[in-house]
Order: C-alpha cells, then sequence, then structure tokens
C-alpha cells in the first residue's frame, strides 16, 4: 500500500489523542482541560478519517486538502497538549508533532 506509513501515523496518532481525553478527565481541574479534551477528540476523528481515505487508491492530488487540514488539526493539538505537564498530554503532543512531520512529506 502506497500510503501505509501515513495511515499507521494518522492511527497512531489517533490513538495517543483518546488516551489523552480519557485521561485528562482523571485530572483534579476538569475543566482546565476541556480545551485539550476537545481538541484530542477532533484531532482523533479527523486522523482516522484521513487514514480511511487514504486506505482507497485515489490520486494524491485529490487527498492534499484533507491531508493539510489533518496536519493543521494535529498541530493545534500538540500545541494544545505542551502547554500541560501530565505525562498524557506530552505523549499526545509528540504523537501529534510526529503526524504533522509525515503529513508534511506526503504533501511536497
Amino acid at each position: 500500500m502506497r500510503n501505509e506509513g501515513l495511515i499507521k501515523e494518522f492511527y497512531n496518532c489517533a490513538a495517543a489523542c483518546n488516551i489523552c481525553a480519557d485521561a485528562c478527565l482523571d485530572e483534579n481541574d476538569v475543566k482546565k482541560m476541556v480545551p485539550c479534551i476537545r481538541l484530542d477528540k477532533v484531532c482523533a476523528a479527523t486522523c482516522i478519517a484521513t487514514a480511511q481515505s487514504l486506505a482507497v487508491d485515489l490520486p494524491k492530488e485529490e487527498l492534499k486538502g484533507l491531508v493539510k487540514y489533518c496536519k493543521e488539526i494535529c498541530q493545534k493539538c500538540a500545541d494544545e497538549c505542551s502547554r500541560h505537564e501530565a505525562q498524557h498530554c506530552k505523549d499526545c503532543a509528540r504523537a501529534c508533532k510526529e503526524c504533522v512531520e509525515a503529513c508534511e512529506k506526503f504533501l511536497t
């Protein structure tokens, strides 16, 4: 499969985002974590949708817009998670940054 590496990055990022969102619910100040939880959920959903689209044999040009949007969401999620000290947020930020890098490679 030609996009297999990128697809794996999307699923890895989605898993990290789901883990982070769930762990944020256990934080002492959950209200402070609401923006993180929301971005985690949107990022996970976007990564999964993008991965599923890349699994279909479509021309690269038709997928670029979706990958660009996913890259933007992953960057926003990485930025948000980077603001928190919890390990699950740090792990999520790292996975999102790796996904951003993989998107950049696809888009060039």
